[in-house]
């Protein structure tokens, strides 16, 4: 008889999704600001560097799941790659935030590239299988529902300690030099990356698979595009996941040089500290609760609107000149409670349309949906960073806010161009959630009548 997961295997399965957001949520967020504002290139030129990686992926991330259904090992098929993969993320990780002082101009900007678009390759390495073990991992229904949220909330932990202690440690590492700083805070959490995976490598495998015959790279696009509802939730991810990139990136800018004072950098890490927890919060209590009373389709539903109502007053507040970090809190908090949820519910639905895709194309092809999911994120955080730095080569905050210190003793930018900040980080975001909520409700069919429907016909 087929046990269920143990807490062990729960636990350290958990652990590995901590270390992995923690080194996402590094490069995501804070890539932008160390090139940009730290080492001088320019945000144009880093712009570009995020979409070109983004593109490659769009070839790389498919491939990578080839390679992980055709792999065969003692070890199975999952674990291999996602070992390999975490090493030589962590080793690229650091060189990325390890640019050599004697780089500048032209040998910079090509340092930046080739470190940062390896660094995606293995980051897809690693990525692909650590998200595929969930459908092989577990049997469907509830068990799998609860290790997705699980698995997701614990990334949520990961990306909530980055966002929380990179700002109070980078300072304290360097001793006041950022560069020094992030170099060494780089170096540590590669450290902390491997021991975490390797602790899951260690405890968990998966419990079965649908041995198939190996498609080839023509007929895996086949597969993916013949999954209309793998498509729509990979949409809805772009969609989603680039609203939130895009405020994450520019967060450190509003603070540093729109609210400014000599307290900024306590009041980024105050906001980032209180969103981390919203999130990790919505994503343990908050989905679970609701969960009780609606559907997760409706439960989307909601989180969306929130997160729509929170930009909203949030670009009200800015505009009303709020310097209060304590009166931007609320609607902070409506806008990370509903990513926590909403970073659940789409993996929760990418999961199911591997049982949609097996239901309706006799294939079960676990990595190749799940090279999706790591596809899309990345791509989002290229399109969101493209759209960041578009935002500030517009409104030249950190020129026109050192003319200004140098004029009058002041840190602050002008006010239009704070303006293009402030439009930057709330319209946009919520353009791309009303997108995001019309695509799912026209295309997405798979309510939970259909999903038992599924699941008894494979049944059989």
């Amino acid at each position: 008889m087929d046990r269920g997961l143990s807490f062990k295997e729960k636990a350290t399965y958990g652990l590995g999704a901590v270390g992995k957001d923690m080194v996402y949520m590094l490069s995501a967020s804070y890539i932008l600001y160390y090139y940009q504002d730290i080492l001088g290139v320019s945000a144009i030129a880093m712009g570009t560097i995020l979409m070109i990686a983004r593109i490659f992926d769009a070839f790389n991330d498919p491939i990578m799941g080839v390679i992980v259904a055709k792999t065969r090992t003692r070890w199975g098929k999952f674990r291999p790659w996602l070992l390999i993969g975490t090493i030589l993320n962590s080793v690229i990780l650091y060189l990325m935030f390890a640019a050599p002082p004697s780089l500048d101009g032209r040998g910079l900007v090509a340092y930046a590239a080739v470190t940062y678009i390896v660094w995606g390759v293995t980051y897809t390495m690693m990525d692909i299988p650590y998200w595929s073990m969930i459908p092989a991992f577990t049997r469907s229904g509830s068990e799998r529902e609860g290790l997705t949220t699980l698995a997701r909330s614990c990334a949520g932990v990961g990306s909530a300690l980055i966002t929380i202690i990179t700002m109070l440690c980078v300072p304290a590492l360097g001793g006041g030099n950022e560069r020094i700083g992030f170099k060494l805070f780089a170096l540590i959490i590669a450290v902390l990356f491997i021991v975490f995976v390797s602790v899951a490598c260690a405890t968990i495998k998966e419990k079965s698979t649908v041995d198939v015959e190996s498609p080839s790279v023509g007929q895996m696009f086949k597969a993916l595009l013949s999954n209309d509802q793998a498509m729509t939730v990979v949409i809805t991810i772009v969609l989603i996941n680039c609203s939130l990139y895009i405020t994450s990136n520019l967060l450190i800018y509003f603070f540093k040089y729109d609210i400014a004072g000599e307290n900024w950098n306590a009041n980024y890490t105050l906001f980032n500290a209180f969103g981390g927890a919203v999130q990790i919060l919505s994503m343990m209590i908050f989905y679970p609760v609701l969960r009780k009373f609606i559907s997760s389709t409706k439960v989307f539903y909601v989180s969306a609107v929130m997160a729509v109502v929170g930009y909203a007053v949030l670009l009200a507040l800015m505009f009303g000149n709020a310097d209060n970090v304590y009166v931007l809190l609320i609607p902070g908090f409506f806008v990370f409670a509903a990513f926590g949820m909403l970073t659940v519910l789409t993996t929760v639905f990418l999961a199911n349309t591997v049982d949609y895709g097996e239901w309706k194309n006799d294939r079960r092809d676990e990595s190749v949906i799940f090279s999706m999911q790591t596809f899309v994120v990345k791509l989002a955080s290229g399109v969101a960073a493209m759209i960041a730095s578009i935002c500030l080569t517009v409104s030249n905050i950190q020129k026109d806010a050192e003319e200004a210190a140098g004029a009058a003793g002041a840190v602050q930018a002008g006010a239009q161009n704070m303006a293009v900040l402030r439009m930057t980080m709330t319209v946009v975001p919520i353009v791309g959630l009303v997108v995001a909520l019309v695509v799912f409700h026209k295309k997405y069919i798979l309510s939970e009548n259909k999903l038992d429907e599924i699941s008894r016909s494979l049944k059989k």
